[in-house]
């Protein structure tokens, strides 16, 4: 039993290793000028190990920042009013994380198509933790709270993808509405199964 928790710790902690590598390199060198055997060298793993964890260096990449972002948001969630109306929770907290000023980190990912794609298919690892909360806030079986969490996780997404407007020429247009206001729009739709 231990050797299985130590064994989870350790494939957590190289997944955080390599995230962290990447998006150091793509920072300093730009994501162009990243090498998948950089990105391992750099936390003293193989190139195939590194190849266990993630499918592309952009995944590797997208994920220094989604991990803390996950984290963020369940913390924000589950410190919400248990009173207040779940899906008011739930944008609360996901527009919490878009309130600073974008970080070098998302505006390198806001610049870069394929990073924008790889960082809005991220969303899905905050799944787990809205359906605990969910299930804790409205009683839902875990199934019930898994569907919720999906269709939360993909509001969320079609909010920021419409928040960071990207034309076909590539251009980034940030509009004049606020992240707040997409996530009340879209997750907004699944207030009656959130009740």
């Amino acid at each position: 039993m231990i050797a299985v928790g130590l064994r989870e710790r350790k494939k957590t902690e190289t997944r955080a290793a390599l995230a962290a590598a990447a998006l150091r390199l793509a920072l300093e060198k730009g994501v162009d000028n990243v090498r998948v055997d950089e990105i391992a060298e750099a936390a003293n793993v193989s190139p195939r190990t590194y190849n266990n964890y993630f499918p592309s260096r952009d995944h590797a990449i997208v994920a220094g920042i989604t991990a803390t972002r996950a984290l963020r948001v369940t913390e924000a969630l589950r410190a919400r009013p248990a009173d207040e109306p779940l899906v008011d929770s739930i944008v609360a907290a996901f527009a919490e994380q878009y309130r600073e000023p974008p970080s070098e980190a998302l505006a390198l990912i806001t610049s870069t198509p394929s990073l924008r794609e790889a960082y809005l298919d991220s969303v899905d690892v905050l799944e787990p933790p809205i359906a605990e909360v969910v299930g804790q806030r409205l009683g839902k079986d875990p199934l019930g709270a898994a569907v919720l969490a999906a269709a939360v996780s993909a509001a969320a997404r079609i909010a920021v993808q419409r928040w960071v407007d990207v034309r076909p020429s590539g251009l980034v247009v940030v509009p004049a509405a606020t992240v707040e206001e997409h996530l009340r729009e879209a997750i907004g739709h699944l207030a009656p199964a959130l009740t």
